[in-house]
């Protein structure tokens, strides 16, 4: 499902215009991205969560090569599944 697909399925479910479901699609994602950058937890229960995690740097190797090369320590996002959400994809 691409974005604009989202959007569309939001209007219709909820009667609302596409351009005003759009807005809340984007201010949705503008509010989690914005949470999880200060490191905050979102959790929508029965949904699931997003969280900040980190992945400490590491020596890779390159494949072409063989030659090792360090990996940089790196932010990342978490997404966890809620219990409703892990039921009705395994329903």
């Amino acid at each position: 499902m691409t974005k604009q697909e989202l959007i569309d399925a939001v209007a219709s479910a909820t009667g609302a215009t596409k351009t005003s479901a759009g807005e809340v699609v984007d201010a949705f994602i503008a509010t989690v991205t914005k949470a999880v950058v200060a490191e905050d937890t979102v959790q929508l229960v029965g949904f699931g969560s997003f969280s900040q995690g980190s992945r400490a740097a590491r020596t890779g190797r390159n494949p072409a090569t063989g030659e090792e090369l360090q990996i940089a320590a790196a932010k990342t996002v978490k997404f966890t599944a809620g219990k409703a959400f892990k039921a009705a994809v395994n329903a």
